[in-house]
């Protein structure tokens, strides 16, 4: 994943809303779950190089992303922004960004995409399109406009990003330990890629007296640590290793902490600074 001169781009999507979903069947059952709830909201994240190998080049990181999710009466909205700039021993540095918007129906057949990636300040990537799935658990078909057009069809079993949220959680109060699902998420004009999750035991909300942000209503839910694999669409790659791994803690109302996206050669965190809650529609 990462040539010093050519890192791997962080797909940013995943990097939060990027919890799709886990074994539990198909998202639509999921999100009429009476005990789900996500609370819509946004936060800042500040983004630093946690950890790097010898000889990845990697000296240094710094970033930031901030994330809004928000609901309508028929869907979830999704807006990121995204920059780090990636510092090297004996190169330049390479500065990335982007900015990122989604919808997704409340009954997980609908979801649009639309993304700008910039490289150094010059346009790396525009992707742009919609998929659709012909019901709970069925197949479907992923439509591009952008960066060229391009459609394929979706299998059954896949779900979108938010439908991945809602049964990473429902598997997490069931306690379930491990839990696989391929997940459309419109980063790359591919297939769904397949995201494996590893969940910890439950975790208790912390005490009214942390420290800021800490001691927002939005953070005092139950929560788990978990570890994400995610592994490549294209099915003559290997298989074996992921393209990357996520950890995080993710709480019971979709809002995610102390995430780490190891990329193999370094590891990129994100940390909490700022999160407010958004207003509910009124439908």
């Amino acid at each position: 994943m990462n040539a010093p001169a050519n890192p791997r781009r962080p797909r940013c999507r995943r990097l939060i809303a990027l919890v799709a979903s886990a074994a539990l069947g198909a998202g639509p059952a999921l999100a009429a779950d009476s005990d789900l709830h996500l609370d819509p909201h946004q936060a800042l994240y500040t983004l630093t190089l946690d950890s790097a190998k010898s000889g990845s080049g990697v000296v240094g990181a710094t970033g930031a992303m901030f994330y809004k999710w928000g609901e309508t009466c028929d869907g979830w909205t999704l807006e990121q922004r995204f920059r780090l700039r990636v510092a090297y021993a004996e190169e330049e540095g390479t500065d990335l960004s982007s900015t990122l918007v989604t919808f997704e129906s409340k009954d997980g057949l609908t979801y649009r995409f639309n993304e700008r990636r910039l490289r150094d300040g010059e346009l790396d990537q525009e992707i742009r399109g919609e998929a659709h799935l012909d019901g709970p658990g069925k197949g479907g078909t992923a439509e591009f406009v952008k960066p060229e057009t391009a459609s394929f069809k979706l299998k059954p079993g896949v779900i979108f990003p938010t439908a991945h949220t809602l049964a990473l959680i429902a598997a997490a109060k069931a306690q379930q330990q491990f839990v696989s699902r391929f997940v459309f998420d419109g980063a790359s004009v591919e297939d769904a890629g397949q995201i494996s999750a590893v969940i910890g035991p439950p975790l208790k909300p912390p005490g009214d007296k942390a420290a800021k942000p800490l001691d927002d209503p939005l953070l005092q839910h139950m929560s788990w640590n978990m570890r994400l694999a995610f592994f490549p669409s294209d099915p003559t790659a290997d298989q074996s290793q992921p393209d990357y791994e996520l950890s995080m803690r993710l709480l019971d109302n979709g809002v995610s902490q102390d995430m780490k996206l190891d990329y193999t050669d370094y590891v990129i965190r994100a940390a909490l600074t700022e999160i407010e809650k958004l207003p509910r529609p009124s439908c």
